[in-house]
């Protein structure tokens, strides 16, 4: 395209974006759980078994202490990293502290290595014993609500997590792929750190909720539920519970046909608990799952239940998300498509144009000629005027344009914060804050119904001076349709459910701490913040692509009138310069078709691409 000059701005950043979404798209899904569920063992079965050795701690009692990600970055060596848990004692969030890599303890990983591998991540295991009023600074100790504080020692110091996050960066083939795996401590931790439950466990693709199958949905693993994953994710069906630990059950006394029954009223009993489909509830011992993969025992694998979760997993989460980026490739490269068609038949209808022109001077004399040339020139003037016109429609369109970015920038979205978090930073009880809290999404969603509202009015304007260029011109003007920001609309229901937890009478106590609360506005921010660039982007490329069209067709009939009088010229001072003329546009034409067909050919064969993989994947081959 950039060869021919068909790559203009905006269908070189569209191409950009796509390519950024191919190449960076990840699939989160978050392991939640309560302490001693058997959480870290099942990523240990899944991920690390061809290590021959447990990778994750798994031992008895609590052992992932801070919420660990588990993905692959190319650009970085493979290695485990680590925030201290002093970070929360300043007001930034998480996300602010993963563009400050100096704060991070960094420990490499030797990828051929399993024992360095699991002495480095026992790390993430690690506490260390504070004061009670570090704990309360840190956000573990509410004096208000004793049943969920840890127990102090005999010298009245208490534990507490060493790090507050970490991250491991590791070659695995699934991790490759783009899967990124959240592994969440229990429900004080994970209460502890809003950041956590508002934005990334939301966030999350999907969700794998770990339930132990000798005790079922405990109050403990009822609250985490219904406070952090109930709403967390799109749809239902994109939250998976694992029975885990079902070798419990495995009792010698029992019959076969009795384990089997008492399985099964296990998973009939979480679902109905949980409200999910029973489907949805997966029996599995990560244990026995570990141990069958290490020693190849194929029977006691299929008996864990674990490649039944695998499926889960790989054909659904990971499933359903390559449908949704094969559908972005194929939407993308379909739009490049009628782009840079409509800009050949420009083009192609210029050189139709010249030539019933140079046709027509055929035995004609000089005078005739010159007469020709002066017509051009007088449709150039006229063209060159419209121009002016155009630049006014656009200066009112950019305008319109800087008034939205306006309304969906940093500064507009803070003041529509200031009186939530105004209320949420005064001490004491926060009475009313439910109030306050709805009517500051109603601005919110407000805000984004007048960003819809000026997208229609640009595309309205935008639409009658095209119909008018196309009508004078010959030009083949389409505007979009307007960008739909109803999505944005979802995610900001979606925030707001997901954030309600936090101002039920259960958490009112931890509100009435002003650091928690700061932590929980800090957070919320972050959150709007990338759901209102995400929507000032989506305008943005959306007026590029339509102002790009304007661009490419007004640069097309320059050319063209540039080249008419050249050939005009060529004609009037040598008597060969029509025939050779003549001969160069049908030259053009046909390269034009041979143009048109190579790029029909590259981009069925992009939209084709991930449809081959996915059936090499069925098939156990690998594409070509």
């Amino acid at each position: 395209m950039s060869d021919h000059e068909l790559m203009d701005a905006a269908v070189q950043e569209r191409l950009n974006r796509l390519e950024a979404q191919v190449r960076s798209d990840k699939v989160m899904v978050a392991f939640v759980a309560e302490f001693s569920r058997g959480k870290s063992e099942l990523i240990n079965a899944i991920f690390f078994a061809d290590y021959g050795r447990r990778i994750m701690p798994a031992s008895a009692g609590r052992t992932t202490m801070c919420p660990t990600e588990l993905g692959y970055d190319a650009s970085l060596a493979p290695s485990l990293r680590l925030l201290p848990i002093e970070t929360r004692l300043q007001l930034q969030g998480l996300a602010e502290w993963r563009v400050k890599p100096e704060r991070w303890i960094e420990i490499p990983l030797d990828v051929n290595n399993a024992d360095q591998i699991a002495k480095a991540l026992e790390k993430v295991a690690e506490v260390r014993k504070v004061t009670l009023d570090n704990a309360r600074a840190l956000g573990f100790w509410h004096d208000e609500l004793a049943d969920e504080n840890p127990v102090p020692d005999s010298e009245g110091l208490v534990e507490v997590p060493m790090w507050r996050h970490a991250i491991i960066n590791i070659p695995h083939p699934l991790l490759k792929q783009g899967l990124v795996i959240l592994d969440t401590p229990g429900l004080n931790a994970v209460g502890a750190e809003p950041e956590l439950t508002v934005n990334l466990i939301p966030q999350a693709h999907a969700v794998v909720f770990i339930l132990s199958a000798d005790t079922g949905v405990t109050r403990s693993d009822l609250s985490i539920w219904r406070e952090h994953l109930a709403t967390s994710v799109d749809s239902l069906d994109a939250r998976l519970v694992v029975l885990n630990k079902i070798d419990t059950l495995w009792d010698t006394l029992n019959s076969p046909d009795e384990i089997l029954a008492q399985m099964n009223r296990q998973c009939m009993t979480s679902a109905d608990m949980l409200g999910v489909p029973l489907q949805q509830v997966v029996p599995v011992s990560a244990q026995k799952g570990l141990v069958a993969k290490i020693t190849c025992d194929d029977l006691l694998l299929e008996s864990s239940g674990l490649p039944v979760l695998e499926e889960a997993l790989a054909k659904g989460i990971m499933g359903r998300r390559q449908a949704i980026l094969r559908a972005a490739v194929a939407t993308g490269v379909g739009s490049l498509r009628a782009e840079t068609s409509r800009v050949i038949n420009i083009r192609r209808r210029d050189l139709d144009d010249q030539m019933a022109e140079l046709r027509s001077l055929r035995g004609k004399n000089a005078s005739v000629i010159e007469s020709m040339r002066h017509r051009v020139e007088q449709e150039q003037r006229e063209f060159d005027l419209s121009t002016a016109k155009i630049q006014a429609v656009r200066a009112v369109h950019l305008k319109l344009l800087r008034d939205v970015f306006h309304q969906l920038g940093a500064k507009s979205l803070k003041m529509e914060l200031t009186e939530l978090a105004q209320m949420l930073q005064q001490r004491g009880l926060k009475l009313g804050v439910r109030k306050t809290y709805a009517k500051t999404f109603d601005k919110l969603r407000g805000t984004l119904d007048k960003a819809q509202a000026s997208g229609i009015e640009i595309q309205a304007m935008l639409g009658g001076t095209f119909r008018q260029l196309n009508s004078e011109f010959g030009f083949s003007l389409q505007v979009p349709p307007p960008p739909q920001l109803e999505h944005f609309a979802q995610e900001l229901s979606q925030i707001e459910q997901s954030h309600l937890q936090y101002l039920g009478v259960g958490n009112a106590l931890k509100l009435v701490q002003p650091e928690f609360a700061e932590r929980l506005v800090r957070a919320l921010a972050m959150r709007l913040r990338t759901v209102y660039e995400s929507a000032a982007n989506d305008l943005e490329l959306w007026s590029k692509s339509a102002t790009a069209q304007l661009d490419a067709q007004l640069r097309e009939r320059r050319r063209s009138f540039a080249r008419r009088i050249e050939a005009v010229d060529r004609i009037q001072h040598a008597a060969t310069g029509l025939v050779e003329r003549i001969s160069e546009i049908e030259a053009g034409e046909e390269e034009l078709v041979q143009l048109e067909r190579r790029l029909a050919e590259l981009t069925a064969q992009l939209i084709a691409l991930p449809v081959l993989a996915e059936a090499a994947e069925k098939t156990g081959l690998t594409p070509a």
